[in-house]
């Protein structure tokens, strides 16, 4: 099983910055893809950045230019800075990931419990 841990969450002002981390842990053979994703309230969950194990990324056209996502460590982790933060950022944020418990298994996807993020106008 792949448990992944989000921290960094908080309270901000507009403008501000977070940086946003989630590791993995568990027994797992590799992980892939990983994901932010984010759910306001009363909303939809939504993506907010990818990224391959090779580190091609994918942003939401609302968070180009100002998150940047990349891989940490053995690319067991994933982190997500926010820059020029805004009132609309706020929202749980989610990491996601495409892993492999096994050289042969199917690939699973896995969520971390969330962490909160929220700006202040």
């Amino acid at each position: 099983q792949v448990q992944l841990v989000e921290s960094g969450g908080g309270l901000v002002q507009a403008g501000g910055s977070l940086r946003l981390s989630c590791a993995a842990s568990g027994t797992f053979f590799s992980i892939s893809g990983m994901s932010w994703f984010r759910q306001a309230l009363g909303k939809e969950r939504e993506l907010v950045a990818s990224i391959t194990r090779s580190g091609g990324t994918n942003y939401a056209d609302s968070v180009k230019g100002r998150f940047t996502i990349s891989r940490d460590g053995a690319r067991n982790g994933v982190s997500l800075q926010m820059n020029s933060l805004k009132p609309e950022d706020t929202a749980v944020y989610y990491c996601n990931a495409d892993a492999r418990i096994g050289p042969t298994a199917a690939v699973r996807n896995y969520w971390g419990q969330g962490t909160q993020v929220t700006v202040a106008s």
